[in-house]
């Protein structure tokens, strides 16, 4: 076995080493308190456990064979012996070398106690449930309860709820004792003496700990506001530091918590109703709840807290006022804004909509829609057709939204935007207005919405990505927000495309995930893919449009992912790095997710990019409309499922089975897309056909009388000044400027007029981030000092796409730029995610 102690430290695996194969964990009860002035987490989480039917008592050398099984674990520099409150720590004697041991994912967390629950003071009160009279099947044990709590059937998911909420306040086991537990750097460990076997150990068991302020599953921080604010950063360790749970995808489990939090502040969390909070006695505290039924990875759940507004459908002259200093905002501001100081609680807890639709049919899309632009004006393809013969689910019974046939009819789920009041109405023009569109348009394009509803959040500016989904809630970066008010939807390309990428993801990396974690692009592949498609049916483009967008989208992607894979490691650039052993675990369940903690991997696009071309590819073959009806086929047979590449490939290949008479066969696309580093020559052919579209060449045209222009004025710096023929320059789009200011990077001069009539003509300070990203990379390559402020504006407040404009400072090897990249640095390395601060001062320092 390779102990934690063992770790090469230089290794960027990530260790899963909850047994999983033994015993799992079917539901979370969480009882958590926010502190803001400590900047910690603290309270309780109970594990409702299961064990594995083929989970058997395992010794100590039996384990210890198992390489990296993490099941007996040797202590290390970071670890806490077995021990408990009562009997104080200390070394494992021989007595408990045959017991059986509960491994759980755990770091950065103190971990005070771990007690069995006494579920008796619970079931013996209330009586089993009248149907379990009726039921062969004996009920005279704790066991035998909490089994038939597990198995209850979803029409009774009410029922099953509440029987949760009353057994995780049961007490403590007062014969048992406390538990004996251990912690190392990654795990947590624990046992009760006597016990050899996962079907002997105690079902229920709740463990007390505290999180770490620096711990790596949340983020403390400050909002644009400057208020406080936590939220889990989509880190690569996931929730580990937030409460020790079963990390790997297997162990899916249901989830229910109770956030206290400051009466001032709002909870946003993955749950399926909107919480309505509840006043804590006579404290100064609210106390938020969540739960949700469908089973899911622990790596899913999402919470937030802090000192956020929701976005009203319209918003108020002086919100308008007040927003017109952009991003540059601070706390006090917040109360100039008649009406909003107080609104957190108004808001949120004012007519609470159940969004569940179990027990009754959705409501119209027009009660949901928090918008002017409401869907009713979209005219969307219907492919209800093809779900007409009723969904035969093929996961485990939870209350599925694919079986109720008034989710079909769905095409908006009820949705809010919650932002810092200085970019409240930034978030009502480049989100609030247009989830109702591309809500409607994925209904479209893949049918019924896995979840009730949907809470947007645009994070800190320290957030390290565009957007992060979750169940029931996004993450939105500021840097998807429209600088200026736009003109019509062609001007919010990047939020608009970047809402639909994070919303494709209710469907494919949520409802179905992938079954290794080093298949990333069964997720972002096709989020990426589907993002395309679902814009421009919100868009309403035409067939014409619509392909025209898609080659220039893809153009623009070729460039980055061949400029990707010329500056990495062969060894980051492989979509499936396990090959045949994808999906593979050791005998108790345990495994590593290759890479998983390498920083540079984070900002990789490798997998979102190949994996989107694999898509195009597949399309190029079928068509694309029978593509996309092949997801919905996909997604009817797969939701609620964890999948491997070979579960999408080999239904592909079945359901268009001239493909084999192509020479298109499992084998070769692993060899061609996924088992390889490198560009599949499919791809290096296209990108030509790419590069000759209409857009592309209307761009390359305007390149051109750039070049001309540029070579104009620096002729005129030699000569005698003469009059300058006046240049008409094309409007083009957001994605076309961005082609534009990439095709002028490969210029090796531009002069100084040049630069400056370019920033003038296209307004390229107002434009989305996408744009001055690249504006900001020419800037730096030509030192036009003069617009040194847009650089500096950018790394401080889109750093989520920063990162390596830093390198693109150090590089030039100019004083004044690098003095610049380490200004920025100094500014905001408090709140910069980890992974984007380590890579930046490995840049810099």
């Amino acid at each position: 076995m390779e102990t934690d102690g063992d770790l090469n430290p230089d290794t960027d695996d990530l260790p899963l080493r909850a047994n999983t194969s033994h015993i799992l964990v079917r539901h979370y009860a969480l009882d958590l308190s926010v502190h803001f002035d400590k900047k910690i987490i603290s309270g309780s989480v109970v594990l409702f456990l299961e064990p594995c039917s083929a989970g058997g008592a395992k010794t100590e050398d039996d384990v210890g064979s198992e390489a990296g099984d993490g099941a007996r674990q040797g202590p290390d520099k970071d670890s806490t012996m077995f021990g408990s409150p009562a009997d104080g720590s200390h070394s494992l004697g021989s007595a408990d070398a045959e017991d059986f041991t509960v491994v759980l994912d755990c770091c950065d967390l103190d971990v005070s106690k771990v007690e069995e629950v006494d579920v008796d003071s619970v079931s013996a009160p209330l009586g089993f449930p009248p149907e379990v009279a009726s039921e062969d099947m004996s009920v005279s044990s704790p066991a035998d309860f909490i089994q038939h709590l597990l198995s209850m059937p979803s029409a009774r998911w009410r029922e099953k709820h509440r029987l949760f909420s009353l057994c995780s306040r049961g007490p403590g086991a007062r014969s048992a004792g406390s538990l004996r537990f251990h912690t190392d750097r990654w795990s947590l460990q624990v046992r009760k003496a006597g016990v050899k076997s996962p079907q002997s150990f105690p079902r229920v068991i709740r463990i007390y700990y505290v999180t770490r302020p620096l711990g790596g599953s949340v983020r403390w921080t400050k909002d644009q506001d400057n208020r406080d604010c936590v939220y889990t950063a989509g880190s690569p360790i996931n929730n580990r530091a937030l409460f020790p749970c079963q990390e790997p995808p297997v162990a899916m489990s249901t989830w229910q918590a109770r956030v206290r939090a400051p009466s001032e502040c709002v909870v946003l969390m993955s749950g399926e109703d909107q919480a309505v909070p509840a006043e804590d006695g006579d404290t100064h505290f609210l106390i938020w709840n969540y739960y949700v039924t469908m089973p899911m990875p622990a790596s899913t759940f999402t919470l937030a807290v802090g000192h956020w507004r929701q976005v009203p459908a319209e918003t108020p002259s002086a919100l308008g006022k007040e927003a017109e200093g952009g991003v540059d905002c601070s706390g006090p501001a917040a109360e100039l804004v008649p009406g909003l100081r107080n609104s957190t609680g108004e808001v949120v807890r004012g007519s609470p909509h159940q969004t569940g639709s179990r027990d009754e049919a959705s409501s119209s899309d027009a009660a949901f829609c928090h918008s002017s632009l409401g869907d009713q004006e979209l005219s969307l393809t219907d492919y209800s057709g093809m779900v007409d013969d009723g969904i035969s689910c093929s996961h485990g019974d939870y209350p599925c939204r694919f079986a109720e046939r008034s989710a079909w009819s769905q095409r908006v789920v009820p949705h809010r935007v919650f932002s810092p009041v200085c970019l409240l109405q930034k978030a009502q023009m480049g989100a609030l207005k247009l989830l109702p569109q591309c809500l409607a348009a994925a209904h479209a394009v893949l049918g019924v919405h896995p979840f009730p509803r949907l809470d947007v959040l645009i994070v800190p500016a320290g957030f390290s990505s565009l957007g992060m989904a979750s169940p029931h809630l996004i993450f939105l970066s500021q840097s998807v927000l429209c600088k200026e008010c736009p003109s019509g939807l062609s001007r919010l390309s990047l939020s608009g495309s970047r809402l639909c990428h994070e919303i494709a993801h209710s469907w494919f990396g949520l409802v179905i995930g992938a079954r290794d974690w080093t298949e990333e692009w069964i997720s972002e592949g096709f989020a990426t893919f589907l993002e395309d498609i679902i814009w421009a049916q919100a868009q309403q483009l035409s067939l014409q449009q619509t392909a025209e967008q898609f080659d220039l989208k893809a153009l623009l992607r070729w460039r980055r992912l061949s400029d990707e894979l010329q500056n990495s490691k062969e060894e980051l650039q492989i979509l499936r790095p396990n090959m045949e052993r994808t999906g593979q675990v050791c005998d108790s369940g345990s495994s590593m997710v290759k890479h998983g903690l390498n920083p540079d991997k984070t900002f990789m696009q490798v997998h979102y990019l190949k994996g989107y071309f694999l898509l195009r590819f597949l399309a190029s073959e079928v068509g694309d409309q029978q593509l996309t009806d092949f997801f919905r086929l996909f997604v009817k047979k797969y939701h609620g499922q964890l999948v491997l590449s070979q579960d999408f490939l080999q239904m592909f290949l079945i359901t268009f089975p001239h493909m084999e008479g192509k020479g298109l066969t499992l084998s070769a696309i692993y060899a061609d897309w996924l088992d390889r580093p490198g560009i599949p020559e499919w791809l290096r052919e296209r990108s030509a056909v790419w590069s000759q579209a209409r857009l592309v060449e209307e761009v390359k045209a305007e390149v051109v009388k750039w070049i001309l222009s540029s070579r104009s004025h620096q002729a005129k710096g030699r000569k005698r000044k003469r009059t300058e023929p006046k240049v008409n320059y094309k409007e083009l789009t957001a994605d076309q400027l961005v082609m534009l200011l990439e095709l002028l990077l490969e210029e090796s001069e531009l002069s100084v007029s040049s630069m400056r009539a370019l920033q003038k003509t296209y307004s390229l300070q107002k434009q989305d981030a996408e744009v001055r990203h690249r504006w900001c990379e020419l800037v730096v390559k030509h030192a036009y000092s003069q617009a040194y402020c847009d650089v500096e504006h950018f790394l401080v407040h889109d750093q989520a796409m920063g990162v390596y404009l830093y390198g693109e400072l150090m590089v030039q090897e100019d004083p004044e730029q690098q003095a610049m990249a380490r200004r920025c640095l100094a500014l905001v390395q408090e709140e910069m995610d980890q992974s984007a601060r380590s890579v930046v001062e490995e840049m810099i320092l």
